[in-house]
This record gives structure tokens, sequence and C-alpha cells, in this order.
């Protein structure tokens, strides 16, 4: 006999693969803002680079795995990726709410979530957390404090997370206690960069126009100050 009716071969009735054939490691991209200040526009579809901000995760994200779903709204976008989308199990519970989405319909009992809107997600970065195999929570901390929009979380995760949802509690920074937590420092603050505002926008094109720019393009004259017209 055949799997039931609209259920994949493989998948459970939640649509997660069943015990035995879950991949390590999967990934969620985090796409259930609504994105007022842009115009409600998807972030995602944004162009950095000449490459949509999507691509540009997807590349640094099937370093790690290839099982990388979407947790948001349907669209286009993913739907010419191919990509599987679930919607926010409690709706208007911001980023923790769809970390919780993404760890109830995860294939794999470690699951790696990033927000939509940061396009310079870096590999190197990913596949340092995804060395680290002994913690229910793996963060990537900038000098700003920890990135829980750029983290590992095990399925062992979600009671704590639905019990802080119903408190009304919906800070992501908050890590779950009770958890094994590892922490990776990442100096690089340009991986953590994301894009809330048409100013973010800019900037983050700016950004990724300054990084290829030539090098030769870039030489100063060592100087603190602004050339006068006696250098040149």
């Amino acid at each position: 006999m055949g799997p039931p009716q609209g259920k994949p071969n493989g998948f459970d009735n939640l649509g997660r693969l069943e015990t035995g054939k879950r991949p390590a490691l999967a990934a969620a991209i985090l796409a259930g803002g609504r994105a007022r200040r842009l115009g409600g526009i998807n972030k995602a579809a944004m162009e950095i680079g000449g490459a949509a901000i999507v691509d540009r995760q997807l590349a640094a994200l099937r370093s790690v795995t290839g099982d990388v779903f979407v947790v948001g709204h349907p669209d286009p976008l993913w739907t010419a990726r191919a990509l599987r989308v679930v919607a926010d199990e409690v709706a208007d519970a911001g980023p923790l709410g769809g970390i919780y989405t993404a760890l109830l319909h995860s294939p794999a009992d470690r699951t790696l979530v990033v927000a939509c809107d940061m396009p310079f997600i870096a590999a190197d970065v990913l596949e340092r957390l995804a060395a680290v195999a002994d913690a229910e929570v793996v963060v990537a901390r900038s000098a700003r404090g920890i990135e829980p929009l750029c983290a590992i979380y095990s399925r062992a995760c979600v009671t704590g997370i639905r019990e802080r949802i119903a408190r009304g509690e919906y800070t992501a920074s908050t890590i779950p206690a009770g958890f094994r937590v590892a922490e990776v420092g990442v100096e690089r603050a340009l991986v953590f960069v994301n894009v809330n505002t048409p100013h973010d926008y800019e900037r983050a094109k700016g950004l990724i126009e300054r990084q290829l720019q030539p090098e030769e393009d870039r030489i100063t004259t060592g100087r603190d100050g602004p050339m006068t017209d006696t250098d040149s």
C-alpha cells in the first residue's frame, strides 16, 4: 500500500521526514515578516550585487545542507526555486514564532535558521556553526551580541519556545533555558547586516559595490584626512 493521499512518501502528516530518513541538518529561511517599511515587498527578492538575497543565501546554506525550506507566505519567488513553504504556526509571534514553526516542520533534528533579509550570510560561518555537534543551541556571536537568527536549534527546544510564546514572550534574543548552548564568535560584522528599511537597502548595495571594487581602485594616500590640491 502506498503513502496516504496528500502525504509525500517518507514524510509524516506534518510534512516532516519520518524517523530514520531525516538529514543531519536542515535550514529554514524565516520570511514571515510583513516588511511594512519596504512597502510590503518580499525582502528576499531584493537584489544585492546583481543577485536576489535569497539566491545569495541559498548559495551559503547549501554548503551545509541540501534541505532548505521557508517559513512564511506563499510566493512565486519560492516556487521558482522549488522551496517548500510552511506558514507560521502562531500569527504575529515575530522571529521567535518563526523559529518555533521551523523546528516543528523541519525534516531534521537540528535546524539552522536565518532571517530572509540578511544578504551577506557566509558559507564559512555556517560551516563553523554546523561543525558544533554537542550542543542543543549553536548561535553566532558578533560584537553586538548573540545572533539568534543565524543559529542552529535542536528539536528539543520546541517545548521551551512554545511556552515562551504562550506567555507572550516573543524576543528571539533570549536563548531557551536549560539547554547546552555553544557560541561561535564571528568578527565580520558584515555577515549580520540586514535590510529592514530603504536606507538599509541602499547601505547594503553600497557595501557590496565596495567589496567588488578592484583593489587598485581602493588605493589611498595613506593619510587619515582627505587629499588637498597640493596632494594631487
